[in-house]
């Protein structure tokens, strides 16, 4: 199972990342909930983005590219396998950043890497 941190995570149901969250735990992903407001997200507390994880597989973004770049050294020093940048979340500087930092970038969407198997 591939330890997820999902960066922009949301109480809010009708967010992809609420959905994204469900789906990972139903099939057997751990999860790491970060955003800015407290609450709780499938059966997962969201923290604030400060505690660093470094034994994570995935990063999957749900954070537009204007709001990303003060979660930076955030990412770069998680140290994830890859990150997967949803729909709406392409950033190339990030990309190019976490590449030389040997991190794998996917621009794909969760949901669909999970329903497809692919995940």
């Amino acid at each position: 199972m591939k330890k997820t941190l999902i960066l922009g995570a949301s109480t809010n149901p009708a967010r992809y990342s609420n959905l994204a969250a469900q789906r990972l735990v139903a099939n057997g992903h751990p999860i790491i909930n970060v955003g800015l407001k407290a609450g709780e997200v499938a059966g997962v507390a969201i923290e604030k983005p400060e505690l660093i994880h470094t034994d994570l597989d995935t990063i999957t973004l749900y954070l537009g590219p204007q709001n990303q770049p003060e979660y930076y050294d955030y990412i770069l020093k998680s140290k994830p396998k890859r990150i997967i940048f949803n729909p709406g979340t392409e950033n190339p500087e990030l990309e190019e950043l976490a590449e030389a930092n040997g991190i794998e970038c996917t621009e794909a969407c969760t949901l669909v890497l999970l329903s497809t198997g692919q995940y």
